[in-house]
């Protein structure tokens, strides 16, 4: 699908559904994942998939790249990874007698951090100041990144041999974490049908461009959010601090996300300010993430996901 020819910007709205009606061409039966991957994007965060493998990750960065016509790499974690293997280095030209920073992978407008817990912790902290500052740091300079850049690390929930869990620092650095999960038997018989002869990402095209991706960012910050449900944010972040069991609680950095996230889902539903309803939906995969169990609440089966969902029920919800 090719970019639209109109002669001004088109709503916001329009562009998002777009790039989520592109992208469901190629993944099927996985619209929830789409609106959730499009609500972090639109709103400048990042994304952590946990899901298993074979799920199709890196097919859902990939299709995102190519809808928006952006730079798109990849890196595979691995514990040999350094990190300079992803910011870049500085080589001594012999010629000119100077020292010239040669570019990493992570310039790039979508960067695939794939099995992000396979690499070494110095290794991951290599993304946080991209993450959080969009610039990175090297050898006493900072260089910036583009005016998009986007995070899409991966991990595998059931393998542990031969990995570092992330810390607490890098978590709360992804405005969002959620899986893609198997689709219904029916999309499956879909998917085999579509990849008889080919991949149909292989014939997927751009359809928006980046300058209306980077206007869709703008117009995220314009949507209303109340003075009553900035509170109810606020309360529903604060709740995991004092809630039972809880070892660390959310920061205010998911107050933030949540905020800006159920800005960017009212922004797809085409809608000028935020209703409870955006705020709920989203609770989940921008908090749970971010909570630590104390030992004795994770061996009783509690989960940060089933603790963010009974404060969702709890927690009044503004009139």
């Amino acid at each position: 699908m090719e970019p639209a020819n109109r002669s001004g910007p088109a709503p916001a709205g329009e562009i998002l559904d777009a790039i989520a009606r592109n992208i469901a061409g190629v993944m099927k039966g996985q619209s929830a994942a789409i609106r959730k991957l499009l609500a972090a994007f639109a709103s400048g965060g990042h994304v952590l998939l946990e899901d298993y493998p074979g799920t199709g990750k890196t097919t859902l960065a990939k299709a995102l790249a190519i809808s928006i016509g952006a730079r798109f790499k990849r890196i595979q974690f691995t514990p040999d990874l350094l990190p300079s293997d992803i910011l870049g280095v500085s080589i001594f030209d012999q010629k000119d007698q100077v020292f010239r920073f040669h570019e990493g992978p992570i310039f790039t407008n979508i960067l695939l951090a794939d099995e992000i817990n396979r690499a070494s912790p110095r290794t991951q902290s290599a993304l946080l100041e991209a993450m959080g500052e969009a610039q990175i740091s090297i050898d006493g300079q900072s260089y910036r990144l583009g005016r998009l850049f986007f995070v899409i690390a991966t991990q595998n929930p059931v393998e542990f041999r031969g990995t570092y869990p992330l810390p607490e620092a890098q978590m709360d650095r992804f405005a969002l974490q959620f899986s893609l999960g198997y689709v219904a038997p029916d999309d499956e018989v879909g998917i085999l049908s579509a990849q008889e002869d080919h991949h149909p990402i292989d014939e997927l095209g751009p359809c928006v461009s980046l300058d209306d991706v980077l206007a869709v960012r703008s117009r995220v910050n314009a949507v209303r959010v109340s003075d009553e449900l900035k509170r109810y944010v606020v309360d529903l972040v604060g709740a995991t601090r004092a809630a039972p069991g809880v070892q660390l609680g959310a920061s205010p950095r998911a107050s933030l996300a949540l905020a800006k996230t159920a800005q960017a889902l009212a922004l797809l539903d085409g809608h000028d300010f935020v209703a409870p309803e955006h705020i709920q939906e989203i609770a989940v995969p921008v908090i749970a993430h971010r909570i630590v169990l104390d030992p004795q609440a994770r061996f009783s089966g509690l989960t940060p996901q089933t603790l963010v969902e009974e404060i969702v029920k709890k927690v009044p919800v503004p009139a």
